[in-house]
């Protein structure tokens, strides 16, 4: 079975959030997030950069492995266990368009939203530098207007229905949004957010954000 190492707000509801889609059994571990604990050598073996999420899976032998990247577990899941769902087939352009939009959602969104929250809330008060905050809200816009334009016409970023490229962008727009970044000026977002938000598999995956203290990344 898979077991999803979950930290709340963080990328590891990206992985919840798929498997509930996909209706496969998972089981959840609380990860104590203190910096104390993300250093310790109990932790470091799972995820050795000290971050969440990780995942234990068991290979076709029955041995077990771990993997962290939220990405690379999505990737995982679909093509171990998802049957063609959430996905295009390979090889195809609807497939590099959904893999676009997956990497597109980490690498160029994600980013600037992390800069934002390390100089806005995790480092001490005399390290955080304000230029950096703007500079990565200037960022995260040019981003965000890319997937306005993307979602004309469209639920959801392939079109008609949901794909792994809609949970991973999910959690990119969902931090965007906490940190006011995301907000009326992007009317199609936030209808598509709406549409996220009031998917079974996303309100499990997110349903202990609200009771779980600060932003983190």
């Amino acid at each position: 079975m898979i077991t999803i190492y979950h930290v709340p707000r963080t990328r590891s509801a990206r992985i919840i959030w798929l498997c509930e889609e996909l209706d496969l059994p998972y089981e959840v571990v609380a990860v104590d997030f203190s910096p104390e604990y993300r250093k310790s050598a109990e932790w470091r073996r799972l995820n050795p950069i000290g971050k969440v999420p990780a995942l234990t899976d068991l290979d076709a032998e029955g041995n077990p492995f771990t993997m962290i990247e939220s990405g690379a577990m999505v990737h995982y899941i679909l093509e171990r266990y998802g049957e063609g769902r959430l996905q295009r087939p390979p090889g195809t352009p609807e497939s590099a368009l959904l893999l676009q939009w997956s990497w597109f959602a980490e690498a160029s969104l994600a980013r600037p939203l992390g800069d934002m929250v390390h100089h806005r809330i995790l480092k001490p008060e005399p390290e955080r530098i304000p230029a950096v905050v703007e500079d990565g809200r200037e960022r995260a816009e040019i981003c965000l207007d890319a997937v306005e334009a993307a979602l004309e016409g469209r639920d959801y970023l392939m079109g008609g229905e949901l794909t792994a490229a809609d949970i991973m962008m999910g959690y990119s727009l969902a931090l965007a949004q906490r940190l006011d970044v995301l907000d009326d000026r992007y009317p199609k977002l936030l209808a598509y957010m709406s549409r996220l938000e009031a998917r079974p598999g996303f309100r499990i995956a997110f349903a202990d954000a609200e009771r779980s203290g600060p932003l983190r990344d």
